[in-house]
Formats: C-alpha cells, sequence, structure tokens
C-alpha cells in the first residue's frame, strides 16, 4: 500500500493558521502537486472565538494562514462557513449537552465542515483532494480503495476524529505529516526552515468557539442561565446542589462541590446526568466500570463489517486502546462488548475501530452497561 498518488493533484490545502497545517500544505508543494490554500472562517465574530495561539477561528489565525501562504508561494483564500458550523457544529454540541450526552465537536466538524462542506466546495471547483495537518494517513489497496490508517507516530496520530470520514471522502483526503515519524519539535524546526513565522507558535486547545475555555458557562448562556438541580449518590441520598446538569460529564471528578467526604473517604464519580429533573447522580470510580455498549450512527471507512468481529477500540481523542468484540445489528447500531471494563465512556462519545492500525468505522455511544458489583456488608 501507498499514500503518495501517481500523479499530481490540484489540493485545496485547509489552513487553519496554525504549524501543522502549514507545513502540510508546503509538503503538498514540495510532492509536485497544484496548491491552493484556504482558511475556514467559522464565526460571524471572529473575536468572540478564542484569541491569540489557543483556537483555530480567529482574525489573527486569518492572518498567519495568509502569511504562510505567501511564504510557501500558493494562492490563498478565505470562505465563509460560520452559518455551516454554527448549525452543524456548535448547535449539535449544546444540544447534546442539554440531552446529557458529551459530544465530541472536532470530530463533527472533520465530518459535517472539512470533509462534508468544505470538500464538497472543493469538488464543485475542480478540485481533487482537500490537505489538512492531521496525524493519519490513507493508503491505497490493490483494488484502487482506500483505508485510513493511524500515523506512523503513535504519539501524535489523530486518526480517532477522523473515523467518521466515509471512503468517497477518504478518496479526496491528503494528510502529508501521517508518514511522519518525527517529534513537534522537529515539525516547528521544518516549519522555521521553510520560513514559516507558525513555527513557533503554541498548539490549539480546548474548543474553539468557546472564547474564555468556561465550557459550563457557555452553555448556561445558550441554555437559559444557572438552573440549580440536586446532587445524589447511588441510594439517592441529596449530596448537594448544582448550577446544571449540563455543565457535568461522565467521569467527571473536580468541580463536584459536595462538600463532604463520602463515608469511606474515597474520591466520588459523576455516574449519571439526568437533564429531564436535572440531578447529577455520583459514586466510587468503581460504579463506572463499563462492560458493553450500544452505539448508534454508524459510519464505515470502506465497506460495514458483516457478523461479530474482535477489534480494538478508542473512545476519547487522547485516550489509549482496548480490546472488543463487536458486531453491526440491523445496519443501525454497533453492539461492543469490552474484554476487561473500562471507565468514563459518556454517551454521545464515539467508539472508533480498529483493526490493526487500520480504522474501520466509528459511531456515537447511546447506551452503556455497567459491571455488577458486589454489595459491601454492614
Amino acid at each position: 500500500m501507498t499514500q503518495t498518488p501517481q500523479r499530481p493533484l490540484r489540493v485545496l490545502a485547509a489552513m487553519s493558521g496554525g504549524v501543522d497545517s502549514a507545513v502540510a500544505a508546503a509538503r503538498a508543494v514540495e510532492a509536485g502537486h497544484d496548491v491552493t490554500g484556504v482558511h475556514l472562517a467559522l464565526s460571524a465574530n471572529p473575536q468572540s472565538f478564542r484569541t491569540g495561539a489557543r483556537g483555530c477561528c480567529t482574525i489573527e489565525d486569518s492572518r498567519d494562514a495568509r502569511r504562510a501562504a505567501d511564504v510557501i508561494g500558493i494562492p490563498f483564500y478565505v470562505w465563509d462557513l460560520a452559518e455551516r458550523f454554527r448549525e452543524d457544529v456548535v448547535e449539535d454540541f449544546v444540544a447534546e449537552y442539554e440531552a446529557g450526552r458529551t459530544p465530541n465537536p472536532c470530530l463533527r466538524c472533520n465530518e459535517k465542515i472539512k470533509f462534508a462542506a468544505l470538500l464538497d466546495k472543493a469538488l464543485a471547483l475542480g478540485f481533487d483532494a482537500v490537505c489538512t495537518g492531521h496525524y493519519a494517513t490513507v493508503q491505497l489497496t490493490e483494488d484502487g480503495g482506500r483505508e485510513l490508517h493511524r500515523a506512523s507516530d503513535m504519539a501524535k496520530d489523530q486518526s480517532y476524529v477522523l473515523g467518521v470520514l466515509d471512503e468517497r471522502q477518504l478518496a479526496h483526503a491528503m494528510f502529508p505529516l501521517g508518514d511522519t515519524l518525527t517529534t513537534k519539535d522537529e515539525i516547528r524546526a521544518e516549519a522555521e526552515r521553510r520560513g514559516l513565522a507558525v513555527a513557533k507558535k503554541p498548539d490549539s486547545h480546548d474548543i474553539c468557539f468557546i472564547a474564555d475555555g468556561d465550557t459550563q458557562g457557555f452553555l448556561a448562556n445558550r441554555l437559559g442561565g444557572p438552573a440549580e438541580g440536586d446532587i445524589l449518590d447511588e441510594s439517592g441520598t441529596k449530596l448537594g446542589t448544582h448550577d446544571g446538569a449540563f455543565g457535568f460529564t461522565i467521569g467527571q471528578r473536580k468541580g463536584l462541590k459536595i462538600g463532604h467526604p463520602a463515608p469511606d473517604g474515597k474520591p466520588r464519580y459523576v455516574l449519571d446526568i439526568s437533564p429531564v429533573n436535572n440531578t447529577v447522580t455520583v459514586g466510587p470510580v468503581e460504579a463506572l466500570d463499563v462492560t458493553s455498549l450500544t452505539a448508534i450512527k454508524p459510519r464505515w471507512c470502506g465497506t460495514p463489517p458483516s457478523g461479530p468481529g474482535t477489534y480494538t477500540a478508542q473512545l476519547r481523542a487522547h485516550g489509549g486502546e482496548c480490546e472488543v468484540t463487536a458486531e453491526l445489528v440491523d445496519g443501525s447500531e454497533l453492539h461492543v462488548t469490552f474484554t476487561e471494563p473500562v471507565r468514563g465512556v459518556a454517551p454521545g462519545q464515539a467508539v472508533v475501530l480498529y483493526d490493526g492500525t487500520r480504522v474501520v468505522g466509528s459511531a456515537t455511544i447511546a447506551t452503556t452497561v455497567r459491571r455488577e458489583r458486589v454489595a459491601s456488608g454492614a
């Protein structure tokens, strides 16, 4: 298999204003492709998004991307996708939290914006591929198909947030950094050698459309302000109050503000979130052990699997792998069973299946089954 196309392509390089996308665009040019840079304007009011170097949606980022394109020597444009981003990413994020689920907006942005809205527009304009700075690889199969694989360097692998891409989208995706066995410092050194001013720019973190990083405050503003509710233990006893169930995620430990320790003196974690009655249930860490889950809205990076199979799964963007058996039921539900229980699994998260380094596909976690615990004696 190979990731390198056999002919020069017309490539649209998505340039966020960061170092990875700038180096990816430069490498695409170096590989002989006809490259055009584009920065996505994702907010009608860019100042409302994260400032400085912590996001990818600011006026400063747009200027950094333009300067990088000038140095590389490629045409550069800014495309306004703010309305599509608001509908498909921001509103989805708010609705998921309102329903008590934990979404991944970066994954949704890749699915709905970079490899749907952007790719569709690129193809309509005669481009062959969209290039980004993600660390993953697209490999050609012997029959001419495309497979998504992990990056050569697992420490930088970003295939989890690309697990929503189907085979058609993979046929038009290019990730020049995916087979790079180098550290991030070496990528920055390469950017500096190329004369790119973004070489020393810090990486983006957190959620780009939450300006101050205060997710709970952002959700409170969108969902009608603080809404006091009860924090309960597993028996239903009230332990304290909170300002909105939407501000919590399954497995959360910090910020509970219960005020008094558990009887056993051990920390407590968020076990369940109920938007209907605005309650948050907490308990010991072992109560988070999940043995199986059901996921919906599956998306496959190629042909859907048939029958039960053995895979590894990843449940968070920076999480590790775990062994699972999985089966697609009625073409719409993915049933996943873990070889060993895992913790911190929340509805709304994506489960991404792997066969070795190959990304099989992903689905959105709908329900989980927790391990039964033996009651302690009196």
